[in-house]
C-alpha cells in the first residue's frame, strides 16, 4: 500500500507516538497493538491500518486511536454527546470522555497475525 509506514515500538517511547505524528499530517499508518483488551474487534498482535478522520465521520462502535488522560488507546467508541466521545474497551471497560481533538484517527483494516 503506498505511503502506508508500519510503524514499531520503541523502548521509552509511547506505542503510539509516530503512528499520532504522522495521522496529523494527513497520513495513513499501520500499527501492530498489544494486549487484549480490544479482543475479538482487534487481537493482541494483529496488524491495524489506520486513517486520519474527521469528527463528524465516527459512529459508536468505531475502533479509533485516541488519547485519554495522557494514555493512548487502539480503542472503541462507546457513546458520542455534543461533539465528545466516550471511549472504552471491548470487555466492557471505559476509559472516559474525549474531545474530537484526542481522536487522532479510525481503524478502517485489522489483519490477523
Amino acid at each position: 500500500m503506498p505511503g502506508v509506514r508500519l510503524l514499531s515500538y520503541i523502548k521509552g517511547m509511547s506505542w503510539a507516538k509516530f503512528a499520532i505524528e504522522k495521522l496529523k499530517k494527513g497520513e495513513t499508518v499501520q500499527i501492530r497493538p498489544r494486549g487484549h483488551s480490544m479482543k475479538g474487534k482487534v487481537n493482541d498482535g494483529d496488524l491495524v491500518t489506520v486513517e486520519p478522520c474527521e469528527p463528524e465521520e465516527l459512529s459508536v462502535g468505531d475502533v479509533v486511536l485516541v488519547r485519554v488522560k495522557g494514555n493512548d488507546y487502539l480503542h472503541l467508541i462507546k457513546a458520542r454527546n455534543q461533539g465528545r466521545f466516550l471511549i472504552g474497551n471491548n470487555r466492557g471497560g471505559v476509559n472516559g470522555w474525549v474531545g474530537h481533538n484526542c481522536v487522532y484517527g479510525i481503524a478502517t483494516k485489522v489483519e490477523s497475525k
